[in-house]
């Protein structure tokens, strides 16, 4: 009989504790994500949208742009999944490895920049709580998971691209053998 009322008790704390975090979260990282993204809008607004449309156009010219600063700004300003919007801006060949660029950063910049991915706070807070238990800075764990996303991002849109090509290319020669 203790194992059930014992399972019964851990059963609530699970759910006490999802309470308590949650608790947590409205009065601490909610209230900032919306200040940051009522910031990030607000430059979007000042700077203006067909002036972010052109410099976006111009950046994507460059293929470490195109899978590094891209990305990034996109993330930044208009979050997930918004951000795959800046997809539009990049030639059609490069839309696949621009997509898996832009996938692949949602989870470092979640600890500089909460807004941008707020459905990845569970994981990255999960993390922090383990490295805060340590009693090591959060600061530094967010700046290094960010430097790696960008690395690993170029990297993804690098390899994504040459993948791409290559089969594209072999598509295209199978449908000419095809044709004749």
């Amino acid at each position: 009989m203790d194992f059930i009322s014992d399972f019964a008790q851990g059963f609530m704390a699970l759910f006490q504790a999802g309470g308590e975090t949650f608790v947590g979260w409205v009065t601490g990282i909610i209230p900032m994500v919306i200040c940051l993204m009522t910031a990030i809008n607000s430059i979007i607004k000042l700077i203006g949208e067909k002036r972010v449309e052109n410099f976006t156009k111009k950046l994507t010219r460059f293929t470490i742009a195109r899978y590094t600063l891209v990305p990034v700004l996109a993330v930044l300003f208009l979050g997930n999944p918004m951000c795959y919007t800046f997809g539009r801006f990049v030639e059609e060949k490069y839309k696949p490895a621009y997509y898996d660029s832009c996938v692949s950063f949602l989870h470092p910049v979640t600890g500089l920049f909460p807004h941008a991915n707020p459905g990845e706070l569970f994981v990255y807070m999960g993390i922090a709580a383990g490295i805060t238990k340590l009693n090591l800075p959060l600061g530094d764990l967010a700046v290094r998971y960010f430097i790696v996303g960008v690395i690993v991002i170029l990297i993804r849109g690098v390899l994504t691209e040459k993948i791409y090509f290559r089969l594209t290319s072999k598509f295209t020669k199978e449908k000419e053998n095809a044709e004749e």
